[in-house]
Order: structure tokens, then C-alpha cells, then sequence
């Protein structure tokens, strides 16, 4: 939000200086962005006399000036056809830097001339469009005068960021407000005296889409002359970034950063028959103001008549009731729009204006009556005319409620110890209606317990910010005791540690948008169980994401268009799903593409392809991380579809299914252009369970004294059995004596029967109270054999 420190003494009665100023913007919460003071940026420009103008030798459309600066005498060489000996103009010296042109002038020669600067247009000085001559001030215009000083571009410009909340701020008269209520001067009186009307309007208005408009004012005003707006007005339009078009656009643009009460004015002569505000419905469309023209779709708020659509209401309007040089009779839009109606539509179309800018935040409602007398006084005083009746057609949308306040709750709430009465004054001074016990916020504060909640929060802020946060003491926060408990979540713990592990692993970590494209969420995620965003920030992303993976393989495309072969990424991060009981998981996922590792001159196993090992091993790593108990994992051929249906599986503790891995489905990658294969896995943290152990977190280390035993078997199985379900029974045969089950070998080929495999495992016994007999290993053994055969069908190989 710009505007100049004249335009806001308009409207506040201060002898502050510029500093004090922009020091309590920004401790009312309006934060400072900066301020830029023109005339610094003018200073090199100044009046200059024309002593001589003769005809460049070798150029028939150029003069050679020679220029008194005042305190030296230059040549320049200049091609305007007004440039003329005894005439004042301005000087812009070799060395500044020219706004319209966006240049540094040098000193250099011209067709054999030297010319040291320029003499400048109006538009080379950004002041209008006109190039056709230099700009020629009157003869009584002293030498050396400041360009800033003459134009009235001495006016330093404030720009401050206004919170979405603060719609009141958005016009230069709430930030008056604010200041008064600082103690930074008096808030001015406004002007809203009504304007008498002297005859009935030929133009009716009438409300279809109520809910979306709950009121709208029209005013006619014959006779008006729409020339160029005073020089006031364009010097604070141009100030704040706005081109002057002609005084009744001029304006409304005014009206809107001055009062924050964005207007539009139809050409009468152009409308047909009455005016209606009704939804559209698709198809209907319309050229725009903005030069662009527009396809509506259904429920967008139009504002209509006979002819067709005439604008999109509060937010921009169209060509074919705009008002140019020749409009002699206008009709004055004064109304107000739904917040979210304007939102929406405005976000559907892509349309950025300051009327919507505006409206979806909330104008006041309730000035709406007193800004169309405004409006029409500043009409007539600048463009004349007669004013008709104003015609109103709906009513002043009552938002009125009361809170209910304490005093005391604000040093509850805050810390800070406001008196009772400067509480009142604080909040009297902002607008808002203070009387037993009951507050009522002003209709510009639509931001006051308008959320469901009671506001008492609301106004807490309000005291503090205006009395000041810096009066806040501050209290050094101490405990007597160690904390018992750690602040930090069990999910937390488990998503921090999972992080670091899958970083110690070589996977670098990524934060993807939470949304994806419809179609890429369908290959991981039931369309039954999808969330459909309504208002998606773009097309391409909207629906939530039933799975990171997909963010991941299309970050790994990426990669892999700008060259680096292979990606080794995770996320830990949320999923969402339409489920009331688990709509939001938490979890780690991570994929893997390319080699294992680049090139190297030692062989080709470091360089070897990515496989459902890798993911597996990740997998394991962080479900570790977070606590799960990987030695009980039963590993099930069981994972979605969007896995290769062969080189995938799950983990799980049960019906538990804690993580899933394996390579993705070809059919996967090739929708989505990626060159394959790309491992991933899912680790879901939610689903661990919590440890049951008190104390720490592992038991100190016992080494035994006594020495292990190591016995390899090799049994002939079933080629479809799942080894682990083998490991898991041979585990199971004597816990407290068997520490490790390993696979070293899996054998299909000759001297083993088709249909079957040979699986080679070592199995190590360690004793804790005596060394083992010879007897003993055998009878271990032979359980071992005896619970393969039971469990698996399992036979020594012979």
C-alpha cells in the first residue's frame, strides 16, 4: 500500500516528522516496506535558460543550444522542434539517470557536435506521454530551480505491507486512523454531506444475486465535461504507481487507496435499459477494461443489462460502458460485493485489481451511502454536471456484535498492565463502541470476532499494538526443576530421527508441494478415497496427495532432463486421504534412480543398477530410526499396485503393515516419461507402535564368555516360499540360545528338482551360562531340521 506523507496529512492533523511516522507504522503493525523520496531521485534535473539555439551543421532536424545551468554555461545538442533561444526548460546533466527512458545520459558527440546532457520531455521525466517537445516553463521561473520543487514531486512516498486482515489499511484514511489512535495527531472530519438531486434517475437497478450483492447505489450526472483530473489528483495517482487516464477514471482510482471504497462509472448514453446484478451463467463473456477479454462460467457476479454482461461486479468492469472524452451523462456505481464471491471469481479468471484487492478483504459496508455523496461531490467538482436522486436497490448488510470484555483479561492474555480507562480510550479512539461491560467493533473491522471465536483476543491485540509491544516487560523464563518430559512429540521424535537416518544414508531431502495433478494422484491413490481440491492454486495441482512417491519420481525426472543421472531423494512429510479416521499419515518416503554410485576405475559393482534392495535396506533404516521393532518384521508380497507386482513387498507386525518397498510399476514410469527402474519405499510412522519399555531406550551390552557356535544348513524349498517365513521358524526354535539367522545362498539349477530352491543359511547359537556339549548343538540341530520340515515343508538338502 503507497501513498505520500501530503496525501495522508489530508486526512491527519500531525506535526510528526516523516520518521516518527514510519517508526509507528510499523508498532501498529503496519509494517514499513519502505519509503522513496522523489525529489532524490529528481535532484540532478533543474530549470535552465536557453541563451542560444542555432541549426546543427550537418542535421537539418537537430539545434545546438548553449544552456545556463545557473552556475555554468553547457552545449547540448537537442532534437525537439520547440527548443528556441530566451526559453526555460529543464536540464538533465551528463551523468543522471533519466526515468522514462531508463537511461544514464552520457557526455558524447552528435553528428560532430559535443553535447554534454539534454534538455527533457514531459515523458522522458515520466510526468505524461507527450514526446513531441521539451518541456517549456514560464519566463518568471528562476534558474536552478529543483525540478521536484516546480512539479510537486517533493512529496516522499510511504509503502507499507498491509496483513490480509487489515482491509481497513488498504485505503489511506484507515491508516490515518491508526495513527491518531497512536498518539501521532488528530483524525480530520470527512466530508460527507449528502448532495441534493434534482431529478429521478433513468436507470434502474435491480438485485438477482442478493447473497452476492447485498447492495448497490447508482447515481446519475448529466453534463459532466471528462477532461484531465486536477493536477492535485494526477501527482498522487502517478506518486503511488498510477497513470492518470482522465478525470472520472481518475476518480474512482482515487476514491478506491484514498477511502478504500473501490466505485465504477457506466457512460450512460452506452447502457441498455436498467441495470441487473445476477449470477452468469456459462458462456457468457465480455471485453474487460484490462484489454483482455473474459469467458464466464456459472455463479460468477455480473453486472448486466439489456446488451449483455457489463463487468464482473467488484472487480473489473468493460469496454462497452466505459466513459471516454465524449461522455456527457454517467451513472456512479457505488455497492457491496460478498468477500468470497469476489475471491473465487477473481481467482477462476486470473484477474488482479485494486477494486478486488479490496473487496475480497472486506470494505466497510456501511460507508457505501456516505461514499457515494463523496463521490458525487468530487464529480461535480471536477467534471460539473447535475446529480440525480441516488437509486439503491438492496440494504446495509448488518455484520453489528457485541463482545463481551474484561479489562482484566487483556493483562491475562498479554502480560501488559493497561488502565482500565486507557483500554476504553484506546479502543474508542480506533472506532469501536465501548459501554457496560460490551464492545462493538466498527463496520470497517470486519476482522473482530468475525471467525466464531468470542473476540476477546481481537481486542487484546488491538490495545497492545496501539499501546505499544515494546512496553511489554520482559521476563526472563526460568524453572527451578529440569524438565521432567521432553516437549518434542513421539511423532515428532520419530520423523526427526527418521530424517537423519535416510540423510546418513546418501538420500537427499526434499519438500514437495502437498498437491499434485489429479491424474498422476490416481496411479497412487483409489480416486474413491481422493481429496478434490474446490480452489486449487493452479490447475495442475489439485488434489491433495495420496502418496509422496509421485513428487519424488517427478523431481527425479527433473533432475534427470537437466542431466544428473541419478537421484537418491526422501520426504518425510504428510498424505492425505477422504478418510475421517487416518485423512492425514505421516510419512518417510524415499526413491532411488540410476546406479548405485558413479563410475569408478575399481569395477563395475560400485556402478551397479539401483534394485528393491536398496529400497529395502532404506526402508529398514528408518523404520529403525523411529523405533519400530525391525527383528519381528514379516516381510508379504502384498504391496499396491503401483509396485512392480514382482520385485515388491511389505512389512509389517501382523496385520500392521508398517512399511512397503520395491521397484515402481513400469506402466508408472512410462506415463510419466521416466526412464526406469525407480526403487522406492513408504515407511508409515503413525503405524509403529510405541515402545512398552521403561527406562532406556536399550539395555546396556552383555557379552557372553563363553564362545559362539556357528552351524550352516542348506534346505531344499518350495521356489514361491517366502525365505523369511523359514527364517522366522528357525528362530523361533530355542530364542534365548539362537542370536542370528542369516541367508548366505539361494541355488536353483541342476541337482536341485524344478519348482524348488536351495536356501543356505548360517545359524549362530551363543551360550550365556556354560559352553555347549557336542550333544546339545545335535539336539538343536535336529529341532532346527524337525520345525523347517513342520512350518515350511522345508527337507535337508543331502
Amino acid at each position: 500500500m503507497k501513498f505520500t506523507l501530503g496525501w495522508l496529512k489530508e486526512h491527519l492533523d500531525t506535526d510528526a516528522s516523516l520518521e516518527e511516522i514510519t517508526d509507528k507504522l510499523t508498532a501498529l503493525g503496519l509494517e514499513l516496506e519502505g519509503v522513496e523520496n522523489p525529489a532524490e531521485k529528481f535532484a540532478p534535473f533543474k530549470v535552465t535558460y536557453v541563451e542560444s539555439a542555432e541549426k546543427h551543421p550537418d542535421a537539418d532536424r537537430l539545434k545546438v543550444c548553449i544552456v545556463d545551468t545557473g552556475s555554468e554555461k553547457l552545449q547540448v545538442v537537442c532534437g525537439a522542434p520547440n527548443a528556441k533561444a530566451g526559453m526555460k526548460g529543464i536540464f538533465a546533466p551528463a551523468g543522471s539517470y533519466v526515468p522514462g527512458t531508463d537511461m544514464v545520459l552520457k557526455k558524447g558527440v552528435i553528428r560532430g557536435q559535443e553535447s554534454n546532457g539534454m534538455l527533457v520531455s514531459e515523458r522522458e521525466m515520466g510526468l505524461s506521454d507527450e514526446h513531441e517537445g521539451i518541456i517549456e516553463l514560464p519566463e518568471d521561473t528562476e534558474i536552478g530551480t529543483a525540478f521536484a520543487d516546480i512539479f510537486g514531486m517533493d512529496d516522499p512516498v510511504i509503502d507499507i505491507a498491509v496483513t490480509p486482515n487489515r482491509a481497513d489499511c488498504a485505503g489511506v484514511r484507515g491508516i490515518a486512523r491508526d495513527l491518531a489512535a497512536g498518539g501521532l495527531g488528530t483524525l480530520k472530519p470527512l466530508d460527507t454531506t449528502p448532495v441534493k438531486g434534482n431529478y429521478k434517475s433513468s436507470v434502474g437497478i435491480k438485485i438477482t444475486a442478493k447473497e452476492q450483492c447485498p447492495l448497490f447505489l447508482g447515481r446519475m450526472v448529466k453534463g459532466v465535461k471528462n477532461g484531465q483530473s486536477p493536477t492535485w489528483m494526477q501527482e498522487r495517482l502517478k506518486a503511488v504507481g498510477l497513470r492518470p487516464i482522465s478525470a472520472l477514471v481518475d476518480i474512482t482510482n482515487y476514491m478506491s487507496i484514498d477511502l478504500c471504497r473501490p466505485l465504477h462509472v457506466y457512460d450512460v448514453a452506452k447502457l441498455k435499459g436498467d441495470i441487473d446484478v445476477r449470477l452468469s451463467k456459462a458462456g457468457e463473456s465480455f471485453e474487460a477494461l484490462n484489454d483482455k477479454s473474459y469467458t464466464l462460467s456459472d455463479g460468477m457476479t455480473a453486472i448486466m443489462d439489456e446488451s449483455g454482461v457489463l463487468g464482473l461486479g467488484g472487480i473489473v468492469g468493460g469496454v462497452s460502458t466505459g466513459c471516454t472524452e465524449e461522455t456527457t451523462d454517467v451513472l456512479i456505481e457505488c455497492a457491496y460485493f460478498d468477500p468470497y464471491a469476489i475471491a473465487k471469481t477473481g481467482r477462476a479468471l486470473q484477474i488482479e485489481s485494486d477494486a478486488r484487492y479490496r473487496f475480497e478483504r472486506g470494505v466497510d459496508p456501511a460507508f457505501t451511502i456516505k461514499a457515494m455523496e463523496i463521490a458525487t461531490r468530487l464529480v461535480m467538482d471536477i467534471c460539473g454536471g447535475e446529480a440525480s436522486e441516488v437509486v439503491q436497490a438492496g440494504e446495509v448488510p448488518d455484520f453489528t456484535r457485541e463482545i463481551d470484555f474484561d479489562p482484566a483479561y487483556t493483562k491475562k492474555l498479554s502480560g501488559m498492565d493497561v488502565a482500565e480507562k486507557r483500554q476504553t480510550e484506546i479502543l474508542e479512539s480506533l472506532g469501536f463502541t465501548v459501554k457496560a461491560g460490551k464492545v462493538t467493533p466498527p463496520t470497517w473491522r470486519g476482522d473482530v470476532a468475525m471467525d466464531g471465536s468470542n473476540g476477546k483476543a481481537d481486542l487484546v491485540e488491538e490495545i497492545i499494538r496501539v499501546e505499544g509491544y515494546d512496553k511489554l516487560e520482559a521476563i526472563p523464563v526460568r524453572s527451578d526443576h529440569a524438565i521432567s518430559t521432553s516437549a518434542e512429540t513421539l511423532n515428532a521424535k520419530r520423523m526427526r530421527k527418521t530424517r537423519t537416518a535416510l540423510a546418513a544414508r546418501g538420500l537427499s531431502e526434499c519438500v514437495t508441494w502437498s498437491f499434485m495433478p489429479k491424474k498422476l494422484a490416481a496411479y497412487f491413490g483409489s480416486n474413491d478415497n481422493a481429496l478434490t481440491l474446490t480452489n486449487p492454486i493452479s490447475s495442475d495441482l489439485d488434489q491433495m496427495r495420496p502418496s509422496i512417491l509421485g513428487n519424488l519420481i517427478q523431481a527425479a525426472g527433473g533432475n534427470a532432463a537437466k542431466g544428473l543421472g541419478y537421484s537418491y531423494l526422501f520426504e518425510v512429510g504428510p498424505v492425505f486421504t477422504s478418510s475421517k479416521v487416518d485423512g492425514q499419515l505421516s510419512i518417510a518416503a524415499g526413491i532411488r534412480t540410476g546406479s548405485a554410485g558413479p563410475r569408478h576405475w575399481s569395477g563395475a559393482e560400485v556402478h551397479r543398477a539401483i534394485d528393491i534392495y536398496d529400497a529395502k535396506a532404506d526402508a529398514f533404516a528408518a523404520l529403525e530410526a523411529a523405533g519400530a521393532p525391525t527383528g519381528n518384521l514379516q516381510t508379504a508380497r502384498s504391496a499396491p499396485d503401483y509396485f512392480h507386482p514382482g520385485r515388491s513387498a511389505t512389512l509389517s507386525l501382523g496385520k500392521n503393515v508398517l512399511a512397503q518397498f520395491g521397484e515402481i510399476h513400469p506402466a508408472i514410469l512410462e506415463e510419466m516419461d521416466i526412464k526406469g527402474p525407480v526403487c522406492g519405499f513408504e515407511v508409515f510412522l503413525d503405524n509403529i507402535p510405541a515402545g512398552k519399555t521403561k527406562g532406556p531406550a536399550r539395555k546396556l551390552l552383555e557379552m557372553s564368555q563363553f564362545q559362539p557356535v556357528n552351524r550352516d544348513f542348506a534346505f531344499i524349498v518350495d521356489e514361491m516360499l517366502e525365505v523369511d517365513t523359514l527364517v522366522r521358524a528357525i528362530k523361533g526354535v530355542e530364542r534365548n540360545l539362537i542370536t542370528d539367522v542369516s541367508v548366505f545362498d539361494v541355488y536353483q539349477g541342476k541337482g536341485v528338482e524344478e519348482g524348488k530352491k536351495s536356501v543356505a543359511l548360517n545359524v549362530v547359537l551363543q551360550p550365556t551360562k556354560q559352553t555347549l556339549t557336542d550333544a546339545e548343538i545335535e539336539s538343536i540341530s535336529t529341532k532346527i531340521i524337525d520345525i523347517a520340515a513342520s512350518k515350511v515343508g522345508a527337507t535337508l538338502r543331502a
